[in-house]
Parts: structure tokens; sequence; C-alpha cells
């Protein structure tokens, strides 16, 4: 597997389910050696784990790093290794290896400096956008943001990055909503942004915040410990 920059979900494997590397190719007369299969190489996201058996085969987090996943096979001997004095012409040979197959499990775990966190339609978007490179889709009803969206944030020689996650609600830490599958990429990020929308009348802010810290707990105790920046969006509408 190797970082590809450009992509941050794992859809293409939704698609492609199989990987399944170039065979090798066989021995030939005069004693040619069978050519090597090519390596088959991914690209995948930064952040991207491989498990095994519930044990991590790789973990993406270097960009220009190839990652081994699985091994191919090897070959052996041929028949002119088993010629003699006696035999000058064997008719055996052995049968390569086979390569390595299992059924991996594929997770994405955003690498990102800065997560955004918040209540469906708290703003998150409107935040990500202004602040960085992202587009992310903007709209005045609730779960816009179906996947994570990255941006880069510049601020003269400095920048960062940022990710923006979809909303999450009462119960994500057990799968409601999009749920569990998008808290994850917070464990990876260093600062976390909580968006609050102080500005609706039909919303109880200080609840609200409560909420999405008791799903960061749930999901896993050390959430709530990161630095955490908690922003009052939408006040000017109060």
């Amino acid at each position: 597997f190797v970082a590809d920059l450009g992509k941050n979900t794992l859809l293409s494997f939704y698609k492609n389910k199989f990987i399944i590397a170039e065979d090798g190719v066989k021995g030939g007369p005069k004693n040619l050696y069978g050519a090597k299969g090519k390596d088959t190489i991914v690209k995948v996201p930064l952040g991207t784990l491989v498990y095994k058996n519930k044990k991590i085969v790789a973990d993406v987090i270097k960009e220009n790093h190839l990652y081994l996943v699985a091994k191919g096979g090897k070959g052996r001997r041929g028949n002119n290794k088993f010629k003699t004095s006696k035999n000058t012409a064997p008719r055996i040979a052995e049968n390569g290896m086979p390569g390595e197959k299992y059924e991996a499990n594929i997770v994405l775990k955003i690498l990102s400096d800065v997560g955004l966190v918040g209540l469906p339609s708290c703003g998150k978007s409107t935040l990500i956008n202004a602040l960085s490179n992202a587009k992310a889709k903007v709209a005045e009803y609730e779960f816009t943001t179906l996947v994570p969206q990255l941006g880069l944030v510049k601020y003269y020689d400095y920048s960062y990055t940022i990710v923006d996650l979809p909303g999450l609600i009462k119960g994500a830490s057990l799968g409601k909503g999009l749920g569990i599958q998008f808290l994850r990429h917070i464990e990876r990020c260093k600062v976390v942004i909580h968006i609050v929308d102080f500005g609706s009348p039909d919303k109880d802010s200080i609840q609200s915040y409560e909420t999405i810290q008791k799903e960061l707990e749930s999901y896993k105790l050390n959430l709530t410990q990161k630095p955490q920046l908690v922003v009052a969006n939408k006040s000017d509408l109060a």
C-alpha cells in the first residue's frame, strides 16, 4: 500500500473487494528462469490501517513509503537443478510457493491536526470552508456532510490540516446516525474544535455541548482529554 494525498475515503474497495497480484512466469528452455510477477501497489488515504486476524499489518502514516501488506510467492527449482551424470534430462521440477492470501479488514483513521465536531447543522462545513481550501457542501438541512472533508489551513509560512466530520447525534458512540464509523477519525487529531449552535432558538446550547462531550467520552475516554476549543457559532443570530 502507498499513501495517496488525493484520497480521503475507502470507497474504491466497495467496488473492488479483491486485490490479486500478477502471477510469475514459468521457467523456460536453456535454463531460463521464470520472470517475477510485478508488485501490485494500491493507493489508499493517509491514515489507512490494515488488519489481519485483528492484528495490525500496516499503518499508512508516511508519504512516499511502501507498506507490505501481503508477500508474493516464491519460485522453486526447475529440472536443471536435478540433473546428474546418470540423468542428464530429468523430468522433475518443484512447484512454486504460493503467495500470501487472507481476508483483510481495512480501516481509515484520518490523519489531521484539527478535528471539527458538533451536532448536525451547527456550522462545521461553513467554518472549514472559511478557514481552509476545503469545499465542503453547505445546505439548510441536516447531515449535509456524509464523508469527512479534509482541508489545509495556511497562515504565512505555517500550515496545518483540518477535518470536518459528519454531524454527531445522541447515541453516535453506539452507532446511531452516521455514528461510530466517523468518531474513530478523532483519535488521531491533535486538537478538537467543538462547534455549538448558539443562535437557533429551538436548540439548547448547553445540552448540545453536553451531548457531544458524552458521545466522545463514551466512544473513548481519551477523546475528551485532548486539547479542545469550543466555538459558539451563530451567536450573532441569538
